[in-house]
């Protein structure tokens, strides 16, 4: 009804993966954190997810991808698990013969040690170690780089330094400048930095894909507002089907996901509940175009 095209599901619920069977909807498919350690360790538990929740529906629906996590930090409980269960996964997904849906994982911002100036974006001391490996494994595999980039945090986080219309793509002329590249938006130096952290592991000629990106409509007044977030997610989407990419990709056409499609009223008070574009009762937060 509202002219969406592409979607993310973080698990494969299967009322959603039913409901989208010839819906003319791609789907990016998530694993849930719980079962990384079992896809990772053993082939079987892979085999028996892959034949669960994607063989019964690759005739109905096209999935763009499967993601193996979100937001691991390098250093937590999961991350052991990531590459073997992409691994795992991968092989699976071959042994099914569906070696056209790529495996990959989504990373935010906490990866990065350093992401201002763009240039400068580098991945910190532990997630490199964390990193280098799944991105060999993205190159060798010929799949994208999932990633979360939200100015919203960039903004919230220092409402002082960050100007509001980097944020939300009002800017009127270039903001920041890094050596001969000028950015008029906070986006782009994000995917950006996210560039430059993975030139310096050898992985520059990763695409990237924008899992989330998004803006609450309330939860933190005078920052999380309607008009601060239809603003931003319209801009967002004009931006990314301009396909005019970032002053390091030039013309490149980001697939980008905006989080995300209902308010969740069932997380804590606060922002978390307000991201939705719409209402558990499918009426709009506020109006949103979705193509060009």
């Amino acid at each position: 009804m509202a002219g969406v095209k592409k979607l993310r599901l973080f698990d494969p619920n299967p009322d959603a993966l039913s409901a989208l069977d010839n819906s003319g909807i791609d789907v990016i498919l998530g694993v849930l954190h719980e079962n990384l350690q079992g896809i990772a360790n053993d082939i079987a538990i892979a085999t028996q997810w892959v034949n669960d929740h994607v063989v019964p529906h690759t005739s109905t629906t096209r999935f763009t991808a499967i993601s193996a996590g979100n937001e691991i930090l390098p250093d937590g409980a999961d991350s052991p698990y990531i590459l073997p269960a992409m691994t795992n996964l991968r092989s699976a997904l071959d042994a099914a013969n569906l070696q056209s849906i790529p495996v990959s994982t989504t990373i935010h911002n906490v990866v990065l040690g350093a992401s201002f100036p763009p240039s400068a974006g580098v991945f910190s001391d532990k997630a490199k170690a964390f990193m280098e490996p799944i991105a060999r494994f993205l190159k060798g595999s010929n799949a994208p780089l999932l990633v979360n980039a939200y100015p919203y945090y960039g903004y919230a986080g220092d409402p002082k330094a960050v100007r509001l219309d980097y944020a939300i793509f009002t800017a009127n002329g270039t903001v920041v400048t890094d050596g001969s590249l000028e950015y008029q938006n906070m986006f782009d130096a994000i995917l950006d930095a996210f560039y430059s952290a993975l030139e310096k592991v050898d992985a520059s000629d990763l695409d990237l894909i924008v899992t989330e990106t998004g803006w609450p409509s309330a939860g933190n007044p005078g920052i999380a507002t309607i008009d601060n977030a239809r603003t931003h997610n319209n801009n967002v989407v004009a931006h990314v089907l301009g396909g005019s990419g970032t002053p390091k990709r030039p013309g490149k056409k980001f697939e980008t996901y905006l989080f995300g499609l209902f308010n969740e009223n069932q997380k804590p008070e606060g922002t978390e509940r307000n991201f939705g574009l719409f209402y558990p009762d499918m009426t709009e937060v506020y109006p949103m175009k979705f193509t060009d």
